[in-house]
């Protein structure tokens, strides 16, 4: 397969997420070496050692779209997400709008998304991602059934609130606004906070004992910690989500380095 394919490959793990069970091979012998340790990592980590081989593109960006779907026929898309920042194939920060993309390539992806929704006669918010070359070529990654870490970016340049709207599809509701609503506007750049060591990137449990969080104009932080809160040694290392909004990339990036210059979490690393 990979020799049909043509090389470089991807192999990963079919029940795979979180980067778990991925591996790149270049050549037959990378293929044979790299397949049994997706496989093992695959079954460890998913109970389901079944993999599939795929083209990598290189250099690739990590574009989503956000899609919303009720029970009566309405799919609406909300733009896309730029997830291409990411560290063991992990998102580490994302924003919205992408500076990469422009308004025909955003409409054509939103509608790509959008077809996928209607084929699977899908209900409720959910996230398809894309891998986009160089090129601007872009190609159907897979897609989340649910809402995603980042979607308060989204949530920021659309002023909406996508989980208010999701409860209100699952209570069979139709959606409280169309695709002629929807106006994107300025934007947003999400930082998650991870209690990791470095450099390994490492769980790094244990006790809070000072947590400052940043505030002001465009500034939002999403975490349930606190004084004194306990990071368990069981759960995903993220501990919390920095969100900035500004009218343009450039003030929201400087709105982001101040905050966290601002945020304060002692105990942990």
């Amino acid at each position: 397969i990979a020799e049909s394919i043509g090389y470089p490959v991807m192999i990963k793990a079919s029940a795979g997420g979180g980067g778990k069970g991925m591996r790149i091979a270049r050549n037959s012998t990378e293929v044979k070496e790299n397949l049994e340790r997706a496989k093992s990592e695959a079954r460890s980590s998913f109970g389901d050692d079944r993999i599939f081989i795929e083209k990598l593109i290189e250099q690739p960006r990590h574009i989503e779209i956000q899609i919303l779907a009720d029970n009566f026929g309405n799919i609406i898309h909300l733009g896309e997400r730029e997830c291409s920042i990411q560290r063991r194939h992990q998102k580490v920060i994302e924003e919205a709008p992408s500076p990469f993309l422009d308004d025909a390539l955003r409409d054509s992806m939103g509608s790509k998304a959008k077809d996928l929704a209607r084929a699977v006669n899908y209900t409720s918010a959910g996230t398809v991602e894309f891998i986009v070359d160089s090129m601007k070529n872009f190609y159907f990654l897979e897609m989340n059934t649910r809402l995603q870490v980042e979607h308060p970016v989204t949530e920021a340049v659309f002023g909406v609130d996508l989980v208010r709207e999701q409860i209100r599809v699952a209570a069979g509701v139709p959606m409280s606004f169309t695709q002629e609503n929807l106006k994107l506007s300025g934007h947003a750049i999400e930082c998650r906070i991870n209690a990791e060591k470095l450099p390994q990137f490492t769980p790094s449990p244990g006790t809070v004992v000072q947590f400052h969080s940043p505030g002001g104009l465009g500034i939002r932080m999403d975490s349930a910690i606190y004084n004194g809160y306990k990071i368990p040694p069981y759960y995903d290392s993220l501990i919390g989500k920095l969100i900035v909004f500004a009218n343009t990339r450039e003030l929201a990036l400087s709105r982001l380095k101040r905050s966290l210059d601002e945020l304060i979490i002692d105990g942990i690393e």
